[in-house]
């Protein structure tokens, strides 16, 4: 299991990013637009810059849902290979036979 600071870290650093992505994004729209005036864009990305790095959507990471594991993170099962290979042998997870021989 991972730490609960880990985790409750990521979540807010989910909560944020939902919350500034329209802001960002009409920031960076302004900085990308070449037909703005130069002092214009230059503003936008001091306010870019002045926001909070956890609202950036790239310090978000995967995490697994049952152990908060960082690695081995199957995006379409939100789970890690541990997690995933344990529910797989007690049958929780539908569709996934374990393989013995």
């Amino acid at each position: 299991m991972a730490k609960v600071s880990a985790t409750e870290k990521n979540k807010r650093r989910r909560e944020m990013t939902a919350r500034d992505a329209g802001k960002r994004a009409a920031l960076k729209a302004i900085i990308k637009d070449r037909e703005t005036p130069i002092e214009e864009r230059f503003r936008a990305t001091l306010k870019l810059a002045e926001m909070p790095r956890n609202g950036s959507k790239t310090r978000i990471r995967n995490r697994c849902e049952v152990t908060g594991r960082p690695r081995a993170y199957y995006r379409k099962l939100k789970m890690s290979r541990i997690a995933l290979r344990e529910l797989g042998s007690l049958g929780k997870v539908p569709g996934l036979l374990k393989s013995s021989w």
